[in-house]
This record gives structure tokens, sequence and C-alpha cells, in this order.
């Protein structure tokens, strides 16, 4: 069971890496597009100020990447080799895997890479 206090519930949930308060972003449904990657300046819980440089998040691209692969071949995995389907079945699958999860992916790549460098602080919640 994934919980607060977990790196990998501030991953998925796109919760401050601090406090696991709140979202990160102003909107939290991904496929909103428009706000998609707009971001609070800081938590309003325990202040934790995202955007610690300038072009903090062009590190996530890299992030990005990994995460595209790992949705590739997994669409690969279950297109080709689960239901045997054609090479092109399976290119087309992965297209189409990875332009319907990009929000995620895009969201997944900065809540990794933020978690990178801050981590949970049980001390700030409030009992």
């Amino acid at each position: 069971m994934i919980r607060k206090g977990m790196k990998l519930y501030s991953i998925l949930f796109g919760a401050c890496p601090k406090c696991h308060q709140e979202s990160m972003y102003v909107e939290k449904n991904p496929y909103i597009l428009t706000n998609t990657l707009k971001i609070n300046d800081t938590c309003s819980h325990c202040n934790t100020k995202y955007r610690m440089e300038p072009s903090f998040f062009y590190g996530s691209m890299y992030v990005s990447y990994g995460v595209g692969i790992a949705f590739s071949l997994i669409a690969f995995a279950v297109s080709y080799l689960i239901f045997e389907s054609s090479l092109v079945t399976a290119f087309i699958a992965i297209v189409v895997t990875l332009v319907g999860l990009m929000p995620l992916i895009m969201r997944w790549s900065r809540n990794i890479w933020i978690n990178l460098f801050m981590s949970y602080d049980k001390s700030l919640i409030k009992k």
C-alpha cells in the first residue's frame, strides 16, 4: 500500500516532497493540458519552495526519456510478446501509449526529479 511518508506517494500523486500535504500542481488533473505543468511556487503547508533555481525542472527531461522508454518496453511486451501482434501493430501500440500517457509521464518525471533532491520530513506534520 502506498501511503504518505513514502517517496512513491509523492511521485505518483504529485504531493509536496517535504510534507505530502498538498499537490505541487495548480490543477490535480494532468489531462487538463493547459495546466499540466503549472506548478505552485511554494507549499502552503510547509513553505517548501518547488523551484529551487531557475530552470530546475530541465533535468526532468532526462527522467522523462527513461520513463518513456519504460512505458514503450511495456507496450511492446504486451502487444508483441503477449498478444503476438506484428511489429507494425506493436509500434502503433507504443505510439498510442506514449501519446496517451504523455501528461502523466511529464508530471511523474518532474515528481521523480524533485524527489531526488528533497525528502519527506515527518516533523512538518502538525499533530
